[in-house]
Protein backbone atom coordinates (compact mmCIF):
# COMPACT_ATOMS: atom_id res chain seq x y z
CA UNK A 1 0.00 0.00 0.00
CA UNK A 2 1.54 3.36 -1.01
CA UNK A 3 2.39 5.92 1.90
CA UNK A 4 -0.31 8.56 3.17
CA UNK A 5 0.35 11.99 1.15
CA UNK A 6 2.37 14.24 3.52
CA UNK A 7 4.35 16.30 1.39
CA UNK A 8 2.62 18.49 -2.11
CA UNK A 9 4.23 20.15 -4.99
CA UNK A 10 1.93 22.68 -6.14
CA UNK A 11 2.20 24.22 -9.63
CA UNK A 12 0.00 27.12 -10.50
CA UNK A 13 -1.29 29.70 -7.46
CA UNK A 14 -3.37 31.87 -9.66
CA UNK A 15 -7.25 33.05 -9.02
CA UNK A 16 -8.07 29.20 -7.98
CA UNK A 17 -4.75 27.66 -6.67
CA UNK A 18 -3.56 30.46 -3.99
CA UNK A 19 -6.72 29.60 -1.55
CA UNK A 20 -6.66 26.28 -2.62
CA UNK A 21 -2.76 25.55 -2.19
CA UNK A 22 -3.33 27.73 1.08
CA UNK A 23 -6.20 25.47 2.56
CA UNK A 24 -3.46 22.46 1.75
CA UNK A 25 -1.08 24.41 4.05
CA UNK A 26 -4.14 24.68 6.82
CA UNK A 27 -4.98 21.28 6.86
CA UNK A 28 -1.03 20.34 8.07
CA UNK A 29 0.48 19.42 4.72
CA UNK A 30 4.05 20.76 3.68
CA UNK A 31 3.25 22.55 0.81
CA UNK A 32 6.30 23.75 -1.95
CA UNK A 33 4.25 25.74 -4.49
CA UNK A 34 5.67 27.23 -8.04
CA UNK A 35 4.49 29.44 -10.56
CA UNK A 36 5.79 31.19 -13.99
CA UNK A 37 4.56 34.56 -12.49
CA UNK A 38 7.85 36.04 -11.04
CA UNK A 39 7.82 36.43 -6.88
CA UNK A 40 4.34 34.65 -7.03
CA UNK A 41 5.50 31.90 -4.99
CA UNK A 42 7.37 33.96 -2.21
CA UNK A 43 4.79 35.80 -1.80
CA UNK A 44 2.27 32.40 -0.85
CA UNK A 45 5.16 31.57 1.31
CA UNK A 46 5.76 35.01 3.18
CA UNK A 47 1.59 34.65 3.57
CA UNK A 48 1.05 31.44 4.24
CA UNK A 49 3.77 29.36 6.01
CA UNK A 50 3.77 27.19 3.00
CA UNK A 51 7.85 26.82 1.17
CA UNK A 52 8.45 28.18 -2.52
CA UNK A 53 10.36 26.76 -5.50
CA UNK A 54 11.54 28.22 -8.28
CA UNK A 55 10.75 25.52 -10.31
CA UNK A 56 8.33 22.75 -10.99
CA UNK A 57 11.42 20.29 -10.73
CA UNK A 58 12.44 21.91 -7.41
CA UNK A 59 8.72 21.62 -5.91
CA UNK A 60 8.93 17.97 -7.02
CA UNK A 61 11.57 17.28 -5.38
CA UNK A 62 10.95 14.45 -2.64
CA UNK A 63 7.17 15.17 -2.95
CA UNK A 64 4.59 12.76 -2.23
CA UNK A 65 2.13 14.54 -4.72
CA UNK A 66 1.90 16.85 -7.62
CA UNK A 67 -0.78 18.94 -7.53
CA UNK A 68 -1.04 21.04 -11.13
CA UNK A 69 -3.86 23.46 -11.45
CA UNK A 70 -3.37 25.71 -15.03
CA UNK A 71 -5.07 27.10 -17.65
CA UNK A 72 -5.09 24.11 -20.02
CA UNK A 73 -3.95 20.37 -20.79
CA UNK A 74 -1.07 21.62 -23.31
CA UNK A 75 0.48 23.41 -19.91
CA UNK A 76 -0.31 20.86 -17.73
CA UNK A 77 1.54 18.41 -20.05
CA UNK A 78 4.42 21.09 -20.26
CA UNK A 79 5.23 21.28 -16.56
CA UNK A 80 5.29 17.36 -15.98
CA UNK A 81 8.08 17.41 -19.08
CA UNK A 82 9.85 19.51 -16.39
CA UNK A 83 8.97 17.47 -13.46
CA UNK A 84 9.49 14.35 -14.56
CA UNK A 85 13.36 13.97 -13.95
CA UNK A 86 12.23 14.67 -10.06
CA UNK A 87 9.44 12.33 -9.94
CA UNK A 88 10.56 9.48 -7.48
CA UNK A 89 8.42 6.14 -8.21
CA UNK A 90 5.29 6.17 -6.16
CA UNK A 91 4.21 9.75 -6.57
CA UNK A 92 0.79 10.30 -7.33
CA UNK A 93 0.16 13.40 -10.33
CA UNK A 94 -3.03 15.01 -9.62
CA UNK A 95 -4.03 17.66 -12.32
CA UNK A 96 -7.31 19.67 -11.13
CA UNK A 97 -7.06 21.72 -14.66
CA UNK A 98 -10.17 22.35 -16.45
CA UNK A 99 -8.44 20.09 -19.44
CA UNK A 100 -9.06 17.80 -22.07
CA UNK A 101 -9.17 14.07 -21.34
CA UNK A 102 -7.92 12.58 -24.01
CA UNK A 103 -4.99 14.74 -23.90
CA UNK A 104 -5.02 13.55 -20.03
CA UNK A 105 -4.99 9.90 -20.44
CA UNK A 106 -2.23 10.68 -22.55
CA UNK A 107 -0.47 12.16 -20.17
CA UNK A 108 -1.28 9.53 -17.66
CA UNK A 109 0.01 6.63 -19.64
CA UNK A 110 3.13 8.22 -20.47
CA UNK A 111 3.44 9.03 -16.32
CA UNK A 112 2.59 5.06 -15.71
CA UNK A 113 5.83 4.19 -17.75
CA UNK A 114 7.43 6.11 -15.01
CA UNK A 115 6.09 4.18 -11.96
CA UNK A 116 3.69 7.48 -11.75
CA UNK A 117 0.42 7.21 -10.70
CA UNK A 118 -2.05 10.34 -12.33
CA UNK A 119 -5.81 10.92 -11.64
CA UNK A 120 -7.78 14.35 -12.57
CA UNK A 121 -9.72 16.71 -9.86
CA UNK A 122 -11.18 19.39 -11.56
CA UNK A 123 -13.27 21.82 -9.65
CA UNK A 124 -16.53 24.19 -9.25
CA UNK A 125 -17.23 26.46 -7.23
CA UNK A 126 -14.85 29.64 -7.89
CA UNK A 127 -12.81 31.57 -6.11
CA UNK A 128 -15.18 32.27 -3.28
CA UNK A 129 -15.23 28.61 -2.65
CA UNK A 130 -11.56 28.14 -3.18
CA UNK A 131 -11.18 30.02 -0.27
CA UNK A 132 -13.62 28.08 2.09
CA UNK A 133 -12.36 24.87 1.55
CA UNK A 134 -15.75 24.12 0.06
CA UNK A 135 -15.09 23.30 -3.54
CA UNK A 136 -16.87 20.54 -5.71
CA UNK A 137 -14.27 18.18 -6.88
CA UNK A 138 -15.10 15.90 -9.84
CA UNK A 139 -12.72 12.95 -10.33
CA UNK A 140 -10.87 10.42 -12.54
CA UNK A 141 -8.79 8.02 -11.80
CA UNK A 142 -8.27 4.33 -10.10
CA UNK A 143 -10.09 3.56 -7.04
CA UNK A 144 -6.70 3.24 -4.89
CA UNK A 145 -5.48 6.32 -6.48
CA UNK A 146 -8.72 7.99 -5.55
CA UNK A 147 -8.23 6.82 -2.02
CA UNK A 148 -5.19 7.85 -1.45
CA UNK A 149 -6.02 11.61 -2.83
CA UNK A 150 -9.00 11.58 -0.79
CA UNK A 151 -7.21 13.23 2.54
CA UNK A 152 -6.04 16.32 0.12
CA UNK A 153 -8.90 16.92 -1.89
CA UNK A 154 -11.12 16.72 1.20
CA UNK A 155 -8.64 19.71 2.26
CA UNK A 156 -9.69 21.85 -0.46
CA UNK A 157 -13.39 20.31 -1.38
CA UNK A 158 -16.38 19.15 0.49
CA UNK A 159 -18.28 17.99 -2.06
CA UNK A 160 -15.84 14.84 -4.47
CA UNK A 161 -17.46 12.81 -6.56
CA UNK A 162 -15.86 9.89 -8.47
CA UNK A 163 -16.73 9.79 -11.84
CA UNK A 164 -14.93 7.06 -13.79
CA UNK A 165 -11.61 6.41 -14.89
CA UNK A 166 -8.94 8.83 -15.74
CA UNK A 167 -10.38 11.70 -17.64
CA UNK A 168 -13.82 11.32 -16.40
CA UNK A 169 -13.98 14.26 -14.17
CA UNK A 170 -12.89 16.82 -16.69
CA UNK A 171 -15.43 15.38 -18.84
CA UNK A 172 -18.11 15.64 -15.68
CA UNK A 173 -16.39 19.21 -15.72
CA UNK A 174 -17.03 20.11 -18.92
CA UNK A 175 -20.28 19.39 -19.25
CA UNK A 176 -21.01 20.87 -15.84
CA UNK A 177 -19.85 24.05 -16.87
CA UNK A 178 -22.01 23.67 -20.67
CA UNK A 179 -25.16 23.28 -18.29
CA UNK A 180 -24.01 26.39 -15.96
CA UNK A 181 -22.89 28.53 -19.72
CA UNK A 182 -26.70 27.76 -21.39
CA UNK A 183 -28.48 29.03 -17.84
CA UNK A 184 -26.77 32.11 -17.72
CA UNK A 185 -27.24 33.33 -21.06
CA UNK A 186 -31.27 32.26 -21.03
CA UNK A 187 -31.05 34.01 -17.91
CA UNK A 188 -29.64 37.37 -18.94
CA UNK A 189 -32.24 37.07 -22.37
CA UNK A 190 -34.85 36.39 -19.51
CA UNK A 191 -33.73 39.83 -17.87
CA UNK A 192 -33.24 42.01 -20.93
CA UNK A 193 -36.85 40.66 -22.09
CA UNK A 194 -38.64 41.94 -17.86
CA UNK A 195 -36.80 44.89 -18.09
CA UNK A 196 -38.02 46.07 -21.59
CA UNK A 197 -41.36 44.97 -20.75
CA UNK A 198 -41.33 47.23 -17.19
CA UNK A 199 -40.02 44.53 -14.69
CA UNK A 200 -37.25 45.21 -12.25
CA UNK A 201 -34.16 42.97 -13.34
CA UNK A 202 -33.15 42.80 -9.22
CA UNK A 203 -36.95 42.10 -8.20
CA UNK A 204 -36.68 39.54 -11.00
CA UNK A 205 -33.72 37.62 -9.78
CA UNK A 206 -35.33 37.03 -6.60
CA UNK A 207 -39.30 35.88 -8.26
CA UNK A 208 -36.25 33.54 -10.46
CA UNK A 209 -34.90 32.00 -6.94
CA UNK A 210 -38.13 31.45 -5.12
CA UNK A 211 -39.41 29.95 -8.63
CA UNK A 212 -38.44 26.79 -11.03
CA UNK A 213 -36.40 29.18 -12.69
CA UNK A 214 -33.78 29.12 -10.35
CA UNK A 215 -29.87 28.02 -11.35
CA UNK A 216 -26.72 28.96 -9.66
CA UNK A 217 -26.66 32.32 -11.69
CA UNK A 218 -30.22 33.33 -10.74
CA UNK A 219 -28.50 32.72 -6.87
CA UNK A 220 -24.77 34.11 -7.23
CA UNK A 221 -24.11 35.62 -10.21
CA UNK A 222 -26.94 38.48 -11.76
CA UNK A 223 -27.07 40.81 -8.74
CA UNK A 224 -23.62 40.30 -7.15
CA UNK A 225 -21.40 40.82 -10.99
CA UNK A 226 -24.32 41.95 -13.87
CA UNK A 227 -27.36 44.32 -12.36
CA UNK A 228 -23.97 45.89 -9.70
CA UNK A 229 -21.69 46.13 -13.26
CA UNK A 230 -18.54 44.99 -11.37
CA UNK A 231 -18.27 41.68 -13.92
CA UNK A 232 -15.58 40.62 -11.94
CA UNK A 233 -16.37 37.14 -10.55
CA UNK A 234 -12.71 35.61 -10.77
CA UNK A 235 -13.35 33.13 -13.95
CA UNK A 236 -11.75 34.05 -17.09
CA UNK A 237 -14.11 34.27 -20.53
CA UNK A 238 -11.65 32.68 -22.39
CA UNK A 239 -11.52 29.95 -19.81
CA UNK A 240 -15.30 29.14 -20.46
CA UNK A 241 -15.07 29.17 -23.91
CA UNK A 242 -12.01 26.30 -23.43
CA UNK A 243 -14.38 24.36 -21.02
CA UNK A 244 -17.51 24.68 -23.73
CA UNK A 245 -14.84 23.91 -26.62
CA UNK A 246 -13.56 20.30 -24.90
CA UNK A 247 -17.58 19.64 -23.45
CA UNK A 248 -18.22 19.92 -27.90
CA UNK A 249 -14.95 18.19 -28.12
CA UNK A 250 -16.76 15.13 -25.93
CA UNK A 251 -19.89 15.29 -27.98
CA UNK A 252 -18.12 14.65 -31.10
CA UNK A 253 -16.21 12.04 -29.74
CA UNK A 254 -19.21 10.11 -28.18
CA UNK A 255 -21.06 11.00 -31.89
CA UNK A 256 -23.73 12.80 -29.94
CA UNK A 257 -25.78 15.38 -31.68
CA UNK A 258 -25.33 19.23 -29.50
CA UNK A 259 -27.06 21.88 -31.96
CA UNK A 260 -27.48 23.43 -28.50
CA UNK A 261 -24.24 23.29 -27.09
CA UNK A 262 -23.06 24.70 -30.11
CA UNK A 263 -24.92 27.80 -30.32
CA UNK A 264 -24.21 28.23 -26.51
CA UNK A 265 -20.46 27.93 -27.33
CA UNK A 266 -20.94 30.10 -30.03
CA UNK A 267 -22.33 32.67 -28.06
CA UNK A 268 -19.44 32.89 -25.58
CA UNK A 269 -17.38 32.81 -28.24
CA UNK A 270 -18.68 35.91 -29.60
CA UNK A 271 -18.53 37.73 -26.35
CA UNK A 272 -15.13 37.01 -26.18
CA UNK A 273 -14.25 37.98 -29.33
CA UNK A 274 -16.67 41.59 -28.65
CA UNK A 275 -14.73 41.89 -25.04
CA UNK A 276 -11.15 40.77 -25.94
CA UNK A 277 -8.61 39.32 -23.54
CA UNK A 278 -9.09 39.77 -19.77
CA UNK A 279 -12.77 40.15 -19.41
CA UNK A 280 -14.25 37.80 -16.60
CA UNK A 281 -16.97 35.29 -17.82
CA UNK A 282 -19.66 36.99 -16.14
CA UNK A 283 -19.38 39.72 -18.70
CA UNK A 284 -20.99 37.57 -21.31
CA UNK A 285 -23.79 39.70 -20.14
CA UNK A 286 -22.60 42.35 -22.32
CA UNK A 287 -23.02 40.45 -25.71
CA UNK A 288 -27.09 40.17 -25.56
CA UNK A 289 -27.26 43.74 -23.91
CA UNK A 290 -25.58 44.95 -26.99
CA UNK A 291 -28.34 43.31 -29.69
CA UNK A 292 -30.74 44.18 -27.78
CA UNK A 293 -29.70 47.86 -27.34
CA UNK A 294 -30.12 47.89 -23.23
CA UNK A 295 -27.79 47.97 -20.19
CA UNK A 296 -29.09 45.48 -17.16
CA UNK A 297 -30.18 48.29 -14.59
CA UNK A 298 -29.92 51.39 -16.54
CA UNK A 299 -32.02 53.15 -18.96
CA UNK A 300 -34.58 50.78 -20.83
CA UNK A 301 -34.23 51.29 -24.63
CA UNK A 302 -37.83 50.44 -25.76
Amino acid sequence: MAAPIKRVAFLGIGNMGWPMAANLVKAGFEVTVADVVPGRADAFAAETGGKAAASPAEAAKGADCVITIVPTSKQVAEAVDALLPALAKGTLVIDMTSGQPGRTREIACMLAGHGVAMIDCPVSGGVPRAKTGQLAIMAGGDEADLDRADPVLRAMGTSIHRCGPIGAGQAMKALNNLVSAGGYLIGIEALLIGQRFGLDPAKMVDVLNASTGMNNSTQKKFKEYVLSRRFDAGFGLDLMVKDLSIALEVGRETTTPTPFAALCREMWASAAALLGPGADHTAVAKLSEQMSGTVLGGNVEK
